[in-house]
């Protein structure tokens, strides 16, 4: 109902409307939507708070009015169109979901907490995206919510053309989700088995708790039950693993024969400049041996780097010698009798079309995460629903290992199969889903989307042109 209410008033505030009234309206939106919405991002400041705390207010709120210019963009645009009525809806869906895309693109792009995210949790519409991707069935969402709004304009013709294209949608998208859903899958013969440490981010460096932490888990790691895979979430081991042998053969007595570990990791190697600092994932074999190894590409700014380091007098928020560098992009990972796997660290999920290696389609996704930074609010929650939606977008299960929740199994379509909450400590064995065949969006990416925008355009362009020939 929230949705509905939201974009059928900021429509109405601003068809007709001049762009800077339009613009302003767009921008008091969203700064409203932003700061709600990232108001999570807050606690990550506390937990080094003496340092950062006094950031948080103005970081939060910083954050909401810049990001804030991209729906005022988008008002603004709308509004120099002029148009109303049913064309008017298609346009205003088409620039709302445009500066969803540059936003999740514009400086490294920051695509988080879409509007197709509405739909995380119903089974039926989120399916969508496996054909026309998150930004899409963001279009279709802001196009569903704005259409009732213009049966207020009092004009009888076009009141029928509303509910049928609303019907329209709405039945399309029902039907698809259902047909897709009818589907018949069953597990693969892996087992998987997620640690969940659930060490507090205050702990996790700490000296004074590094052999605690590491003796959980190992021992949560040692617990009954067979698996072929072990996961470990982002930077699970408190040091670089790579160079600590020991560590490597305590690890591998924890292996039954024939299984791995991917763990989070931080690792460092000489670079033309220095030593270059790397979030990454580590494939463990039974032997204690580093069979590959897996590089964050898309870094968070201020987290792990520092954008325009040499124009901006600011540290990073997490711990570290200095800034991470980034790794080459998606990649599938074949281990010896395991499905090929696509990694991710954290972050990396929330880009839609950009958490595969679109040349070598794995069989899962593995995503690696730390969510302790931000306790129990609303930012691990969200995160996982974008991980669902990248499942849906590749019709690829999706396997969470977050260090305090939420640790997750995800099949194709998006549904949980298996989870351990926030602040849970212990072990998810599950079956791992099999992969369904390739999406559309799988395929084709982000041109599906764009599909969807062309047509919308079409459309109001036809319903304008016939409008104006009608006596």
């Amino acid at each position: 109902m929230i949705l509905p209410v939201a974009f059928g008033g900021l429509y109405l505030l601003v068809v007709g409307a001049t762009r800077r009234t339009a613009g302003f309206a767009g921008w008091a939106f969203g700064v409203g939507f932003f700061l709600f919405g990232l108001s999570w991002i807050a606690e990550s400041f506390f937990v080094d708070a003496e340092r950062f705390g006094w950031m948080a207010v103005p970081a939060v709120a910083g954050l909401a009015v810049g990001l804030a210019l991209f729906p005022a963009a988008a008002m603004a645009a709308f509004a120099a169109t002029g148009v109303k009525g049913v064309p008017g809806a298609l346009i205003f869906a088409v620039c709302w979901s445009v500066s969803e895309w540059l936003r999740g693109t514009v400086l490294t792009g920051f695509p988080w907490n879409l509007i197709a995210y509405a739909w995380a949790d119903y089974d039926i519409p989120r399916q969508a995206a496996a054909w026309v991707g998150s930004y899409g069935l963001g279009l279709l969402t802001v196009l569903l919510s704005v259409l009732p709004a213009t049966l207020l304009m009092r004009d009888r013709r076009q009141n029928v053309l509303v509910v049928f294209l609303f019907m329209a949608l709405v039945a399309g998208a029902g039907t698809l989700g259902t047909l897709r859903l009818m589907g018949i899958t069953s597990p693969t013969d892996t087992t998987v088995r997620i640690v969940q440490g659930n060490i507090p981010q205050t702990e996790k460096w700490d000296p004074a708790f590094r052999a605690r932490n590491i003796t959980r888990y190992l021992d949560l790691s040692a617990q009954a039950g067979g698996f072929d895979v072990l996961l470990w979430p982002e930077s699970a081991f408190p040091g670089y693993l790579d160079e600590d042998p020991e560590m490597l053969d305590q690890i591998a007595e924890h292996l039954p024969e024939g299984s791995a570990l991917l763990t989070g990791a931080q690792t460092r190697e000489p670079g033309g400049t220095g030593i270059r600092y790397r979030n990454s994932i580590l494939a463990v074999d039974q032997t204690g041996r580093i069979v590959t190894r897996y590089a964050k590409h898309h870094l968070v700014p201020f987290g792990e780097y520092v954008p325009l380091r040499g124009f901006l007098p600011l540290q990073r928020l997490t711990a570290g010698l200095g800034d991470f560098t980034p790794g080459p992009g998606p990649q599938t990972v074949e281990l010896p009798g395991l499905p090929p796997v696509g990694l991710s660290i954290c972050y990396e999920a929330i880009f839609p079309g950009r958490v595969v290696d679109a040349a070598s389609r794995p069989d899962w996704i593995f995503n690696a995460t730390n969510d302790a930074w931000f306790g129990a609010s609303l930012g691990p929650r969200q995160h996982l629903a974008s991980a669902r939606m990248r499942a849906v977008e590749g019709g690829l299960p999706m396997v969470r290992a977050a260090n305090t929740g939420i640790s997750a199994v995800i099949d194709g379509y998006g549904r949980i199969i298996a989870r351990l909450g926030l602040d849970e400590t212990g072990v998810l064995d599950a079956r791992l889903p099999a992969a369904l065949p390739a999406t559309p969006f799988g395929k084709y990416g982000q041109m599906m989307f764009l599909l969807v925008l062309a047509a919308c355009i079409a459309g109001a362009n036809g319903l304008t042109i016939a409008k104006e020939n009608v006596p």
